[in-house]
């Protein structure tokens, strides 16, 4: 694909000759002449400029000299629609492996690919173009829309909802029962049945070995657009706003309710029964105990406002230094103090 071909399908304005070839894409560092990579982050500035590149997408005031380059409004969404260019998602042939089970009442849409060892049972309906790939597992009464897939070992559990666009992730398991238990007189728990469900709607993606709970009564959903990473834990009978990220080993204990496009970064912890605002960022490792008001960044555990944990942090970086000083300073003033009533200093 010539460089000027490349400009107009990313609707990107060019500065440089159009007849270049580009065969592909990567990084700075890694690119060959003949691809295509992107810089939108100051600190690879460096890089940026001894990237052996045959172009670089920039943003729309950003200077390198002496190289073509590809001016975006969102530099990074223009490289991940360049990467689909040159790598396009393929897509399994229609057909049903003779080794999957599925029950005679199932309900598939057109050109699905079911691959080897998928269970389906009784009542599921799926939707058009649908790609199960080897061993998932469909539970009874799941509804399920066009274009959902379903990497292998996702499982999906009974009478859960999904919409269009879904895309589930290795070991990805929705509806599973949420961690209920009461105790009993004799100290054992009686476990609490989760006559509930989960509903996941339109755009959802939940990546490797993330767990969306069940609601215990009622449902947990996942609202258009959520994307779920990797070793993330979503309780019962949460609600999530539509278009929020939650990082990798993240988890929510149930009822949480978080507004729309709100960022979790990695190891985010959030207490049972809390409301998180709209468009809230908290940042890595942050222990979230209270409810948290929209338009906010808070950090650290307990969580605080961002700036207010950069300067504890900074203090606490310094805290040997600051105590040895408080220990100085104590004793000096300890040795000023005159000597008391019957004090060895009286005469």
């Amino acid at each position: 694909m010539r460089l000027g071909e490349l400009a107009q399908r990313l609707g990107c304005q060019l500065e440089g000759p159009p007849e270049i070839e580009i065969s592909g894409v990567a990084g700075l560092e890694e690119a060959l002449p003949s691809e295509v990579s992107f810089f939108s982050n100051r600190r690879y500035y460096r890089q940026a400029l001894e990237t052996r590149a045959a172009a670089v997408i920039v943003g729309p005031t950003e200077q390198l000299s002496g190289r073509p380059l590809l001016r975006s409004a969102n530099p990074y969404l223009s490289f991940a629609q360049a990467i689909d260019l040159f790598h396009p998602p393929r897509r399994p042939a229609p057909g049903v492996h003779p080794t999957a089970v599925i029950a005679p009442d199932v309900k598939i849409g057109r050109n699905a690919s079911i691959g080897a060892y998928v269970v389906i049972e009784e009542g599921v309906t799926l939707g058009d173009d649908c790609v199960l790939k080897p061993f998932v597992v469909i539970y009874r009464g799941a509804r399920i829309g066009h274009r959902f897939f379903a990497h292998s070992h996702a499982v999906v559990r009974e009478e859960v909802e999904i919409g269009d666009d879904v895309i589930l992730q290795n070991g990805a398991v929705v509806g599973a029962d949420g961690f209920g238990f009461a105790r009993q007189d004799d100290g054992s728990y009686y476990k609490i049945t989760a006559a509930g469900s989960a509903i996941v709607e339109d755009g959802v993606e939940i990546q490797a070995h993330s767990c969306i709970d069940r609601a215990t009564v009622g449902v947990t959903r996942l609202r258009r657009g959520v994307k779920v990473d990797n070793l993330v834990q979503v309780g019962h009978s949460c609600d999530i706003g539509q278009n929020t990220l939650i990082c990798g080993q993240a988890g929510l204990a149930g009822s949480c309710k978080v507004g729309r496009q709100v960022v979790l970064a990695g190891q985010v912890g959030l207490a049972g029964h809390l409301t998180i605002g709209d468009h809230v960022i908290a940042t890595a490792q942050t222990g979230i105990p209270s409810d948290v008001e929209s338009h906010r960044i808070v950090s650290g555990s307990p969580a605080m406002d961002h700036a207010r944990w950069l300067k504890c942090v900074a203090g606490y970086a310094r805290l040997p230094e600051l105590y040895a000083a408080f220990r100085k300073m104590r004793a000096g003033q300890a040795n000023k103090m005159p000597d008391g009533p019957g004090s060895p200093g009286e005469a």
